[in-house]
């Protein structure tokens, strides 16, 4: 084991429902650690913090044993020295700013802490703030204050679980862009917990993704989350269309194949995997790789070009989720309330939906856990 970074190798059960068994070894940097609520991302940040004790395994940082079942040795909360921000911040109401920040550095001198605080705060943009309560700061501001007094201790580790779910986009990225420069400056393990894939990209370079208490696949972002090979993984990574698929052809001098999806007529084309023949296989499209025209599109490189109709258009904030079906299969399609103005999309209408065969992800069918 290197001296630097996280490594975890443990093993937990709660019932006989859910059993957290899990190792992996990260380095100094950003992981974001991803998978669907009940995963085990929770109870796996809790065990690394002290809050939970494994059962069994082991959890060192920086060439510090935290937790070893076999030498007994299980290193109290206060001294592992990690930084935990949870989903519901835990800012102290009745305090200013500055007392949530100063409580864990009361062993410092005063000019210490101050010059601690006032570098926070600076690089967190809250340095007007800090005489306000929380209860007096706007969403992001929160945040952005929990975020500055876990980090204001100097932790070796930071957990970070789900931080960033109740905020708007512009908020939440200028959030990131923060972290990821102290981050920078700092390099410590973060264990940044999320399912939304657009936080992934924008904080990891590196993923782990968790169902049902067992790891599923680790990467970077764009590894895992643009080329599921599992079913689950799929639908985690945002991809909205997910059909039982057969092999029907293969052309192996073009490298693709050919499926038959959920045992209907409609065939599409896929790229080439050699796939063990007792696997079942289904078929992967984002919502958003499919594109629809209102009339047989010509001198497309595209290759699947299917006619159907629109059989409902539903309204989700900014965006347009229509449904079309094509030969008893039912495409889920994004779009644009611009793109339905221009097309005259209506539900009923005859429409084209055209995906490209590398937007088609084979994964296997398969139980988690």
């Amino acid at each position: 084991m290197t001296r630097t970074g996280l490594s975890v190798a443990i093993r937990k059960s709660f019932d006989a429902d859910f059993t957290l068994e899990i190792g992996f070894a990260v380095p100094d940097g950003i992981t974001i650690l991803f998978g669907a609520s009940g995963s085990g991302k929770t109870t796996l940040l809790n065990c690394i913090a002290g809050l939970a004790i494994p059962d069994n395994g082991r959890i060192a940082l920086g060439g510090r044993v935290l937790f070893d079942a076999v030498a007994r040795i299980n290193v109290p909360v206060a001294r592992r020295g990690i930084g935990y921000l949870f989903q519901d911040l835990a800012l102290f109401p009745h305090m200013s700013i500055r007392r949530n920040l100063a409580y864990g550095l009361s062993a410092m001198t005063r000019a210490a802490r101050a010059e601690r605080i006032e570098a926070i705060a600076e690089s967190f943009k809250i340095s007007k703030l800090m005489e306000r309560k929380p209860f007096e700061l706007s969403v992001g501001e929160r945040q952005r204050a929990a975020l500055a007094r876990s980090l204001v201790t100097s932790p070796a580790a930071l957990l970070l679980d789900e931080p960033l779910a109740a905020l708007d986009q512009v908020v939440k990225s200028a959030i990131i862009a923060d972290l990821r420069e102290w981050n920078e400056a700092h390099r410590i393990p973060i264990i940044y917990v999320t399912h939304a894939a657009q936080e992934a990209y924008a904080l990891g370079a590196r993923m782990i993704v968790i169902e049902g208490g067992r790891m599923i696949a680790q990467g970077t972002p764009q590894e895992v989350l643009q080329a599921p090979r599992q079913e689950r993984m799929a639908q985690l990574a945002g991809f909205d269309n997910v059909f039982d698929a057969e092999v029907t052809a293969v052309a192996e001098a073009s490298g693709t194949m050919t499926c038959r999806l959920n045992k209907t007529p409609l065939e599409i084309e896929v790229p080439l995997t050699h796939t063990p023949a007792d696997r079942k296989l289904r078929v992967a499209i984002r919502a958003g790789d499919i594109i629809l025209a209102v009339a047989r599109p010509l001198g497309l490189s595209a290759r699947n070009v299917m006619e159907g109709k629109i059989r409902s258009i539903l309204q989700e904030g900014v965006k347009l989720i229509a449904i079309v079906e094509v030969e008893g299969v039912g495409f889920e399609v994004h779009l644009t309330p611009n793109a339905r103005e221009e097309l005259g999309l209506k539900v009923g209408g005859i429409v084209w939906a055209v995906v490209k065969t590398y937007s088609c992800h084979l994964v296997e069918a398969e139980e988690i856990g």
